[in-house]
């Protein structure tokens, strides 16, 4: 399995921010993070690149249980979801697979609920592929 879900949208880019953080919304994600990946490149190194964020999606209950399951989980949160610029137009989104990435700690109880969070954004990855 991929350790990430994606799919293409024909928006602008400041639209698909928008569809993707609604989408997110009605899944019980927030953004609790964002970063401007085109804007800290042209910062930190003087280079172009197109247009990309970083969202930091949460779901509070699914942090919540998931912090008092595994302290350190802490590293691997919030859930990573991507927007950037296709060349050519549109736009890509693309969100990490928790069940994976939990793989690596090796706790069963972790592992039920990093399902739970996976389920939740496959279904916003294919809402939007359906946007």
């Amino acid at each position: 399995m991929s350790y990430y879900f994606a799919a293409d949208l024909n928006q602008d880019f400041d639209s698909a921010i928008e569809t993707v953080t609604a989408a997110l919304k009605d899944e019980g994600f927030g953004i609790i993070s964002e970063i401007d990946i085109k804007d800290k490149l042209k910062e930190k190194l003087d280079v172009d690149f197109r247009r990309y964020r970083i969202l930091g999606a949460c779901n509070p209950p699914y942090a919540h249980k998931a912090l008092t399951i595994e302290d350190k989980i802490g590293t691997m949160l919030p859930c990573n979801v991507i927007v950037q610029e296709k060349d050519g137009g549109g736009t890509e989104v693309a969100a990490i697979n928790p069940l994976e990435s939990m793989k690596a700690v090796n706790n069963p109880d972790l592992l039920a609920l990093a399902q739970e969070v996976t389920d939740r954004l496959k279904k916003v990855i294919e809402k939007l592929k359906s946007a």
